[in-house]
């Protein structure tokens, strides 16, 4: 079981949390008034319009440049109000949804590092009370974690990883792509999970861990104790993937 700690070399390399929403027509009207309750946090701001919700299941085979054609053909969207931290985290707002995306932070909620929860909060609490919020209609939480492929040997793999590939069947040195995804049901909420062998920009292998949880149907008062619960299943499900050479990757801080 992996330690809670905090890593120098976290695989983790982006977070997302996100609300969905009634629309709610007057929000334009509130936007002025919780800017200034965040402004100090996130001091750049910008509105532009989004044709396509990014949190899309685009799936590990469809490319980005594939999306973006998709996009071009869509007729101008909602209105996306943008709040950008010096650090790399944003926020968008929409008259239907909230997601605050970093890739920044390598820590939920542990001590000595900056803690994704304590911007999760910031943002929900003055968001709510700037704006009557009825109920939320869905909670998400997302990591997306670049791991290593020290070899594409089966059984070097299998001591670094404990992955759902079929390896008994299709080896990993032969495989030009593998891919895995499944969503199943953690209690009242549920967990999208993807496995992928990819190719880094520098051409080495790499293999994606894509966690995302979510529940529905939530009351706006409760939405960090679900957050929470969200988080802890996925750090479950993490602790399962991984083991120690992982571990140990981890600990040694990365070359600049």
């Amino acid at each position: 079981m992996a330690p809670k700690e905090i890593f120098p070399n976290s695989t983790v390399k982006q977070v997302v949390f996100q609300i969905r929403f009634p629309n709610l027509f007057y929000l334009e009207d509130k936007i002025g008034d919780f800017q200034l309750k965040i402004m100090r946090e996130f001091p750049e701001s910008s509105i532009s319009h989004r044709k396509i919700f990014a949190w899309a299941d685009i799936g590990p085979g469809v490319k980005p440049a594939e999306v973006e054609s998709q996009i071009e053909k869509e007729p101008l969207g909602q209105k996306v109000w943008q709040f950008k931290s010096p650090n790399k985290y944003q926020l968008n707002i929409q008259s239907g949804s909230l997601d605050i995306s970093s890739n920044y932070h390598k820590t939920y909620d542990l001590d000595g590092g900056n803690k994704f929860r304590d911007i999760i909060k910031l943002v929900m609490d003055n968001f709510l009370q700037t704006i009557s919020l009825p109920t939320i209609n869905r909670i998400g939480l997302r990591y997306v974690d670049e791991c290593p492929i020290p070899s594409k040997d089966t059984k070097v793999f299998k001591s670094w990883y404990n992955s759902v590939f079929p390896l008994g069947r299709f080896n990993l040195s032969d495989a030009l792509e593998m891919d895995f995804k499944t969503c199943v049901k953690r209690g009242n909420h549920y967990v999208r999970y993807i496995e992928s062998v990819q190719k880094s920009p520098k051409g080495e292998d790499i293999l994606i861990l894509d966690f995302d949880g979510f529940t529905h149907g939530i009351e706006p008062k409760q939405y960090l104790t679900v957050t929470d619960k969200l988080h802890k299943t996925i750090d479950t499900e993490w602790r399962k993937t991984i083991k120690s050479p992982v571990i140990d990757y981890m600990r040694i801080p990365k070359e600049q």
